[in-house]
């Protein structure tokens, strides 16, 4: 996933300060339309937001586990410091 990101980033900058004028940008800009809808980049991106949601809901269940875990453990700790009394 990053170096799809360093090769956008790449191609924006070569978009942006190429000196080849607005024919080059066209040229580049269709050829980028034209992966943009191929049905197999469509899909792979379909596929791609599927697994993000899924691994961001599997996450949230953790973490919300993990902070009840927390507070449970914490709630004990205060229980049992006030049960003990210290000796007079």
């Amino acid at each position: 996933m990053k170096k799809l990101t360093l090769l956008a980033g790449v191609a924006l900058g070569y978009v942006l300060g190429s000196r080849a004028g607005r024919e080059r940008y066209e040229q580049i800009k269709a050829g980028a339309n034209r992966v943009a809808h191929n049905p197999k980049v469509q899909a792979a991106a379909g596929r791609a937001q599927e697994t993000v949601a899924q691994q961001a809901a599997t996450a949230a269940d953790v973490a919300k586990e993990k902070v009840s875990d927390a507070a449970s453990t914490a709630a004990d700790k205060v229980r049992r410091e006030s049960s003990v009394q210290p000796a007079p």
